[in-house]
């Protein structure tokens, strides 16, 4: 498509991501909670570091690829479960994870998902499944049982959705459950018809990993969302994380802790990861971002863990500032359903390949030919470079500055 081949960075896919979108459905994509301050701050918070650029270094060959959560990547970077992707575009989850197959990227597919867990497996893609700790345990064991048994990898849990978020968009808009759009949203969906029409030809739009789980609730008066919803478990403590562990062989994942301790706890329960997440901005509003905690999150577990940064990736820099602080990698949302919803599958492609192309380029700049070799020398904050530094640099990185030339 020749507008995806104009779109050079996530900015322009995002840019068309929202010419392609009625108006409630890009609400949804875009909005965080409240006065979405947290939203903002995990693009922000990119802003307070900068990056060594060394010269005369040999960077004939760069290499990107590394390891996450035991896949082997082609470069630090993964796909975040994001719930319902039919709802950007109708070839859903299928064509990201193909997407992620061909670019060589992990994949996780998230339990609110429109595609089914086997659908997924089929794909070839490297893949783990996302997971809730619902109150019927059944349904939480049924989804662990089909995730192993279909080749998935690594389990992750979210743990930052005891309750929703306030998401005043979605209340504007009538993106909500049941609907209740607005005028002004009837006439957006008209006003997209190529949405509308692959949106009235897609029959299948369901949560396909736990409809049949539930079975047949329509005569109680209970939509499927609404089960699902009410299964969140708001009683839920690390004692159930360590009967999560139990239950589960593979790698296991820890999404939404994003303060030191609380990652700490997680390591302690016997956790492989950390995904240092705030759900996209979209939870507790005012919350700090990932980048905020990260330098300190690694201080506390040392290197007992893996962490992924989540939230806020839209640079290839961005993710080489995530390395530098201590992450092991990060993941992506928003950015790669810019592109389904701007191209299906190619557009999923087109921004794998944006972030590829910038963080080999990126790397090369700096002088490092390995992820291996980014580290904390190459990262300064920018009080470092005021005569009064308004904000203490962490010691872990304060100790290494004399490294930097």
């Amino acid at each position: 498509m020749a507008s995806l081949e104009k779109a050079f960075n996530i900015a322009d896919m995002q840019a068309l991501a929202a010419r392609a979108l009625p108006l409630p459905i890009r609400e949804y994509l875009e909005g965080g909670a409240d006065d979405e301050w947290t939203l903002a701050r995990n693009r922000a918070a990119f802003d307070d570091w900068v990056l060594a650029q060394r010269t005369l270094v040999d960077v004939s060959t760069v290499d990107p690829s590394t390891t996450m959560l035991g896949f082997r990547s082609a470069m630090p970077l993964m796909l975040s479960p994001t719930g319902m992707s039919q709802l950007f575009h109708a070839a859903g989850e299928p064509a990201v994870a193909r997407a992620a197959a061909a670019a060589g990227v992990p994949y996780g597919l998230s339990t609110m998902a429109t595609t089914s867990i086997e659908a997924i497996a089929a794909t070839g893609a490297s893949r783990y499944f996302q997971l809730y700790l619902f109150r019927d345990r059944g349904l939480t064991k049924a989804l662990l049982e089909r995730a192993a048994a279909n080749g998935y990898g690594a389990l992750c849990l979210t743990v930052d959705t005891a309750m929703a978020g306030n998401r005043e968009r979605d209340l504007k808009s009538g993106m909500i459950m049941p609907p209740r759009f607005t005028l002004g949203s009837l006439m957006s969906f008209a006003a997209h018809p190529r949405w509308s029409l692959g949106a009235l030809k897609n029959r299948s739009f369901q949560l396909a990993n736990v409809v049949d789980h539930v079975g047949d609730i329509g005569s109680e008066g209970t939509s499927v969302i609404d089960y699902v919803n009410a299964q969140f478990d708001r009683s839920a403590t690390w004692k159930d994380l360590e009967w999560l562990r139990a239950q589960w062989s593979g790698k296991l994942v820890i999404k939404g802790a994003i303060l030191p301790g609380d990652c700490a706890n997680a390591v302690a329960c016997g956790v492989d990861a950390v995904m240092v997440s705030n759900h996209g901005g979209r939870q507790l509003d005012t919350a700090g971002a990932p980048l905020d905690y990260l330098p300190a999150i690694r201080d506390r577990i040392g290197t007992g863990a893996e962490l992924i940064v989540d939230g806020g990736i839209r640079r290839g820099t961005d993710v080489l500032k995530a390395i530098a602080l201590g992450a092991d990698g990060c993941s992506i949302g928003r950015p790669y359903l810019y592109g389904l919803a701007a191209g299906g599958e190619a557009g999923v492609a087109r921004v794998l390949s944006i972030f590829r192309t910038e963080i080999e380029r990126d790397m090369g700049l700096m002088g490092r030919t390995r992820i291996a070799d980014v580290t904390a020398a190459d990262v300064d904050h920018l009080s470092t470079f005021r005569s009064k530094p308004d904000k203490p640099v962490p010691s872990r990185l304060a100790k290494r500055r004399t490294a930097n030339s």
